[in-house]
């Protein structure tokens, strides 16, 4: 069983950009969990993780 600590991250996606965002965030160490629309009901929010250093 692994002990591993994760952190986590809300990242609102703008449409025309989401690729380059989800790049950004991948580049940081980001690995994207699940896309969902936002709490306002408009627009999306990727949900994603990291392992703690």
């Amino acid at each position: 069983m692994s002990n591993a600590k994760w952190e986590y991250a809300t990242v609102p996606l703008i449409v025309h950009a989401t690729k380059q965002i989800l790049d950004q965030w991948g580049e940081d160490g980001w690995e994207l969990v699940q896309v969902l629309t936002g709490p306002d009901g408009n627009g999306l929010v990727a949900y994603l993780k990291r392992e703690k250093a």
